[in-house]
């Protein structure tokens, strides 16, 4: 089939079957009456864990490279106003898989569960996986899931996943050489991380699944779903790759902390230093990871028929050693991860399908991850539920149509004190510490003018301010698991 041809069919199909659809509460299944099902596409969704906006460099990272990703930015779409579900993982994995923000979805915090796995997504949900589930997609998740403990209603393998491999447990995630790692409902302990021993490095070995999966569902519409683990905190790699650059990101002796006596290179600046090794040889990893992925594609003849969605589920970190100040991971942006200013939920998104993507486009539309539901049931030729908050950005992947906007978006964050966050237009409104003081001050921002947040002009938009607090108090439902305290100013 030619590059044209598919690329008519595909999105006429699409585009006709989404307009056609009943719009009110119903079933999400495909429509009746007879119609051909729409060319589907496999869809690859890597998401990165705690990289930062400004770690590509196609994003403007100065300190390293990252060419197999650039490569993938350069074969398709940026996107420079792209947020995730959160500032944390659970929930912005949640809202991923829902299609609802953190004011609906359900998990809206990282809960834990001991020994191992987070409070989970209930049966009642209806996930992305699902879906495509439905729509004849194979459907794989490699890397951490953190949406349910093993063997519960939110096991990714009660949730659409046909092939789980990875961390079930994002504790467990924090250890890249683990005692083990689960294969659908089964426990796979790694003997050669025995004790103090290192000979698997887990995110290379998920990889490996990853192909594999490929390879096994070439001749099948696919969804692959790879939330790697990299570069959240602990920061390790191995040897043959941190030796690259052990001396060549030093930090400098005057960073607070550090001892200014002739002996200040051991202790805090040895440990830095090996930190911003771990670092760069991490985001190297995962580039390459990428780069092996779009080439499997390519061997397998699949380029024109595989979309490819590469982002991050939040700000970076700044836990063990993680140093993004020196390494300007947020870019332009305020914050970090835990913050709901920009920097903690503005990540770097780029979509790639050649033939039907334009190479090399840019795109300011304002998304989020619960859009990705939507987008993808359009792609399969699905209805998406009727409530959710997402909105399909299609139009502006195709550049056909008229691309609908988000009346607004809507962030909250249950630790640190409670924190609260909306964009409407170029209006992004913050609040902190709204457990302790429901009386808290709103911050305002133009972020067409004042993209890193750095002046406050609530008391010049009294208007804009009052919007902003009407979302606050009318985006969210209660939550009997995920509360805020009682008589907060979210439940007045």
């Amino acid at each position: 089939m030619s590059t044209n041809l598919f690329r008519t069919i595909t999105f006429l199909s699409c585009f006709v079957w989404l307009f056609s659809c009943n719009t009110g509460p119903g079933s999400p299944d495909r429509p009746e009456g007879g119609q051909e099902d729409p060319v589907k596409p496999n869809i690859i969704y890597i998401l990165a864990d705690d990289l930062g906006y400004g770690d590509l460099s196609c994003y403007g990272q100065k300190h390293f490279s990252t060419p197999n990703i650039d490569q993938l930015a350069a074969r398709g779409m940026l996107f420079t106003q792209h947020y995730s579900g959160s500032t944390v993982c659970a929930p912005s994995r949640s809202a991923l898989m829902t299609g609802l923000h953190t004011g609906h979805t359900f998990v809206r915090g990282n809960k834990e569960i001991q020994p191992e796995g987070q409070f989970p997504i209930p049966d009642v949900t209806y996930t992305l996986a699902e879906a495509l589930g439905k729509a004849g997609y194979a459907t794989g998740a490699f890397g951490k899931w953190g949406l349910g403990f093993p063997g519960s209603e939110g096991d990714p393998t009660n949730q659409g996943f046909d092939t789980f491999f990875g961390y079930n447990c994002q504790r467990m995630g924090h250890h890249y050489y683990p005692h083990h790692l689960w294969s659908n409902r089964d426990s796979i302990v790694l003997e050669g991380n025995a004790g103090k021993q290192k000979q698997t490095y887990a995110p290379d070995l998920i990889h490996q699944e990853v192909l594999t999966f490929m390879e096994d569902h070439r001749e099948e519409p696919f969804f692959l779903y790879v939330p790697s683990v990299i570069p959240h905190a602990e920061l390790i790699a191995p040897d043959s790759i941190m030796d690259k650059y052990r001396n060549k990101y030093l930090p400098e002796k005057e960073y607070e902390g550090y001892d200014d006596g002739p002996d200040y290179r051991r202790g805090p600046y040895e440990s830095q230093k090996e930190s911003h090794a771990a670092f760069v040889a991490m985001v190297e990893i995962l580039d390459r990871q990428v780069g092996e992925i779009v080439a499997k594609v390519e061997a397998l003849g699949l380029s024109e028929k595989t979309i490819i969605m590469f982002t991050s589920d939040n700000g970076p970190h700044q836990e063990g050693g993680a140093d993004p100040e020196y390494f300007d991971s947020n870019g332009p942006l305020r914050g970090f991860k835990r913050d709901l200013y920009e920097g903690g939920i503005r990540v770097p998104f780029i979509v790639s399908w050649p033939g039907t993507i334009p190479g090399g486009s840019r795109s300011d539309h304002v998304s989020a991850f619960w859009d990705v539901f939507p987008t993808v049931a359009g792609l399969a030729g699905l209805a998406p539920p009727a409530e959710l908050d997402g909105v399909s950005f299609l139009p502006t992947l195709s550049g056909q149509g008229e691309q609908p906007q988000h009346e607004y978006l809507y962030w909250e964050f249950h630790e640190r004190g409670g924190r609260l966050a909306a964009r409407k237009g170029n209006w992004k409104g913050v609040k902190y510490n709204v457990l302790k003081d429901p009386a808290a001050p709103l911050e305002l921002y133009n972020l067409a003018e004042d993209p890193g947040e750095t002046n406050n002009i609530a008391a010049d938009h009294p208007e804009v301010v009052r919007e902003i607090e009407e979302i606050f108090r009318t985006a969210r439902t209660p939550s009997e698991v995920f509360t805020f305290d009682q008589g907060s100013y979210l439940n007045q």
